[in-house]
């Protein structure tokens, strides 16, 4: 949808889905468990490696206990701590818990080196706390436990303010090395809302769909448009720590896997896979692809093999918030859409394409920058 403003000449882009009410005073956990009490008995996180199940219960309690713990530790309102680990749910509990003590995440690919992680500069420093999710190396470090056995009660009072910065994502999306993106609480609340929020939200999760969660949480794809946004609608979260292609076949099959977010390249193993035809895939009613481009040609590959399930992409960048765009065809009332599009433009915000030399906006079908305002934009990089 275009709108046109004469006195500035300037077009803009909005969705076609209408603005909704954004309550960007929570906090983010606040946000993701305002409605606890309609799902705390239903699964939360599902860990397939082990099976372990952890209620909305189970997982509220324990975030506020790892960020007690974290609080015994000395982190403090405004500390940073970096999460060093594949899919589990310690990633879980201990993002969830840096947030209820104001404390800011900061992510990073486990399998980096040394000096990749060192590059996110704060990690720099010779005083920090190292806490191992499996056995300590000749119990040098301390163990997860230890936060997960703390008192709840424990967690100092902290004021949030909507501007705190509660996640810092490094991305390459700019030249040079990888930055520090600073994601607040508004600004994952709103970008959440934009995706499952409303009567008639743009991707329309609910507490009975089973999401894959297969993608890195240490990305911001994942951490947002997986993980908070199963969170806010009380969604079982069935937690992958890498990708196979048959065994994540089984899990769909086992667990009844009905919201299913790739990449494109996991989209062509699927396509192509052999094994496809042993597994009961019928559960999957929506397969969300972003991150990169995906053809036409494989979009109309996987509808052939998987002519039930809503396919579409979406579009974003970390410093976006990070969604700039979604496909309406995964809205509670869908809209038709085009193969191989990303998406319009998510609702709550306005976009508008310009002509980079001259800054004159343009019309539809015109290349050109893509310009994007709204609460889930970055606060900024991280000096």
């Amino acid at each position: 949808m275009e709108h046109k403003h004469d006195h500035h000449e300037e077009f803009f882009f909005r969705s076609k889905l209408p603005n909704i009410y954004i309550p960007i005073h929570l906090p983010l956990h606040t946000y993701c468990f305002q409605n606890l009490s309609q799902f705390k008995d239903k699964p939360c996180i599902i860990n397939s490696n082990t099976g372990e199940t952890f209620t909305y219960a189970d997982v509220e309690l324990t975030a506020r206990k790892v960020a007690a713990g974290l609080n015994n530790l000395g982190i403090k309102q405004g500390d940073v701590i970096l999460l060093l680990l594949q899919n589990c749910p310690q990633f879980v509990f201990s993002f969830l818990g840096a947030s209820y003590l104001g404390a800011i995440t900061t992510t990073a690919n486990p399998f980096y080196t040394s000096a990749e992680v060192e590059k996110q500069d704060f990690a720099r420093d010779y005083n920090i706390k190292v806490v191992c999710i499996d056995a300590s190396p000749e119990n040098e470090y301390l163990h997860f436990s230890e936060l997960t056995s703390s008192d709840e009660d424990d967690i100092p009072a902290v004021k949030i303010s909507p501007d705190d910065v509660v996640a810092l994502p490094y991305s390459s999306g700019t030249t040079g090395l990888p930055k520090g993106v600073m994601l607040t609480h508004k600004g994952l609340v709103t970008s959440v809302a934009q995706q499952v929020d409303g009567e008639n939200p743009n991707i329309y999760f609910h507490k009975n769909d089973v999401i894959l969660c297969v993608l890195p949480l240490f990305h911001i794809y994942a951490l947002n448009s997986v993980l908070l946004c199963g969170l806010r609608v009380g969604a079982a979260i069935l937690i992958m720590q890498k990708f196979e292609v048959t065994t994540l076949l089984e899990l769909i099959e086992k667990h009844k896997v009905s919201i299913a977010p790739f990449v494109p390249p996991i989209v062509l193993e699927i396509a192509k896979s052999a094994d496809m035809e042993r597994y009961d895939l019928s559960s999957i009613r929506m397969i969300m692809s972003g991150a990169a481009p995906m053809g036409k040609d494989l979009e109309e590959a996987v509808r052939v093999r998987l002519p039930h399930t809503t396919l579409g992409q979406g579009y974003g960048m970390t410093e976006a918030g990070p969604v700039l765009s979604m496909c309406l065809a995964f809205a509670k009332e869908p809209f038709l859409v085009k193969s191989g599009a990303c998406g319009t433009v998510i609702r709550n915000a306005e976009m508008k394409i310009i002509d980079p030399d001259t800054g004159t906006s343009l019309f539809r079908n015109q290349a050109g920058e893509i310009c994007i305002r709204g609460n889930q934009i970055m606060k900024g990089i991280h000096n």
